[in-house]
């Protein structure tokens, strides 16, 4: 599908693939950069992965992909925005990765994500859960048509020149800078169960993705596979 890229948010990232960048928030007093993905599956309908900071040229853009059939949160911190967008698209279906539900429970979700593709759009999107972790486990999902890897916080590629001062010290210290990136130290340690992340880690690698699209930082159109292996080589 073709947009007018000069009057819209939204960018191709890849064939049916779609990206829009947000404001910065604060997390724990770190600034992080926003990224939302739109992908335009088979039937035309478009599917929204953690969605940015909502303006009414941003849902014009989406809505130019096609009607919002889905809204997906990836884990448990990537909420902030979902109230404006569930209002705006109330027929749209809400999905909830693990733990998010019981944490908010105010926001109605229509079912929670498995490791399963919901075979509502199983055919355009592959997904697995990285299990293991006593704090979060997220989901990350694959884009074929694209050849794309959507990862959200287990990978953060963090731009060099702008990470400064002793923020920017800690997250060089996090290994969350440069082109390698990796997962946040503390989080890497609350995987006590690392087998399950570990054949997690393995089935993102079997897509033998091309592209990578991350939340935080600078995403890949090229070698995602050598990326992700290093990136979560901790593992």
């Amino acid at each position: 599908m073709s947009l007018s890229y000069a009057e819209s948010m939204l960018k191709e990232f890849g064939t049916s693939l779609y990206i829009a960048d947000g404001p910065t928030v604060s997390f724990y007093g770190f600034p992080y950069p926003t990224r939302m993905a739109v992908i335009q599956l088979s039937d035309g309908s478009a599917w929204v992965w953690s969605p940015v900071a909502l303006s009414d040229e941003l849902a014009d853009s989406v809505e130019s992909v096609g009607p919002v059939r889905f809204i997906v949160s990836p884990n448990k911190i990537h909420h902030l925005f979902l109230p404006e967008w569930a209002r705006r698209w109330p027929d749209a279906r809400l999905y909830a990765p693990p733990g998010l539900a019981k944490r908010k429970p105010e926001l109605k979700f229509d079912d929670e994500l498995g490791d399963e593709a919901d075979p509502a759009w199983a055919t355009d999107i592959d997904q697995v859960i990285f299990h293991g972790s006593v704090a979060m486990e997220e989901v990350v999902f694959f884009h074929r048509q694209s050849r794309c890897a959507i990862v959200c916080d287990l990978i953060q590629r963090h731009p060099e020149a702008e990470m400064i001062g002793w923020k920017g010290w800690l997250m060089r210290l996090d290994s969350l800078v440069g082109e390698h990136g990796s997962t946040p130290r503390e989080w890497r340690a609350s995987f006590f169960r690392r087998g399950s992340a570990r054949a997690a880690r393995d089935k993102v690698l079997s897509w033998n993705p091309e592209r990578l699209l991350i939340a935080h930082g600078e995403c890949a159109q090229t070698g995602a596979s050598e990326i992700i292996s290093n990136s979560l080589s901790w593992i």
